[in-house]
């Protein structure tokens, strides 16, 4: 399955726009519940002149809702980045870290934010699972689990080693364009053919 999703996928990257890691761990904070195009359309101005822990502390929390007002859970957000920069100042030298425990310890950061840090920004072998991520590995039967965590430790026990850094936007990807959740297009799945989902689309 992996071989066939990164022959389909051969340069899969996050569809998140961020230059730095400070950067992606904002946008990945902001994409709870929000798509990534709204996230990036709301960056885009943000980063422009506001792309540093210490420069968000100084726009502010009011100052910064003006930035993201149009995303889901605006005011929450603006109040967890504005204390996440604020421990980045004062526990990290105003860098991103990156062990887990640190990134977890950030408001607003929990595993899958810390696992796409890890991976994306600092090419750790981490899956974070998703919605996509969820959907894709119970519906192929390639990690089925009830559970987030579940999902997460079935992918990391039998993905190879040689896939393991790009898993998880290989399955990404393959959910939020291939294996949707509502119609599925599974005419034009590679991974058709080896998917037990008994409910598959015809053309």
């Amino acid at each position: 399955m992996f071989a066939r999703l990164a022959e389909a996928i051969p340069a899969p990257r996050s569809e998140l726009a961020f230059q730095t890691p400070f950067e992606l761990l904002v946008a990945v904070i902001l994409s709870a519940q929000a798509t990534d195009r709204s996230v990036n359309l709301a960056t885009g101005p943000l980063f422009a002149r506001h792309n540093t822990p210490a420069a968000l502390l100084a726009l502010g929390e009011a100052g910064l809702l003006g930035y993201i007002r149009t995303i889901g859970l605006a005011p929450t957000k603006a109040r967890n980045l504005i204390a996440t920069a604020r421990l980045l100042m004062e526990r990290h030298g105003g860098e991103v870290p990156r062990s887990r425990e640190a990134l977890e310890a950030l408001p607003g950061v929990g595993r899958k934010t810390a696992n796409v840090v890890l991976n994306v920004a600092f090419g750790e072998p981490t899956i974070a699972v998703d919605t996509h991520v969820f959907r894709v590995a119970n519906r192929t039967g390639l990690a089925p689990g009830a559970t987030v965590l579940a999902v997460e430790e079935g992918l990391l026990a039998i993905t190879p080693p040689a896939h393991r850094r790009h898993a998880h936007h290989y399955l990404i990807l393959h959910g939020r364009y291939v294996c949707r959740a509502r119609k599925p297009d599974c005419p034009n799945c590679v991974l058709a053919d080896l998917c037990p989902y008994p409910d598959k689309t015809s053309a």
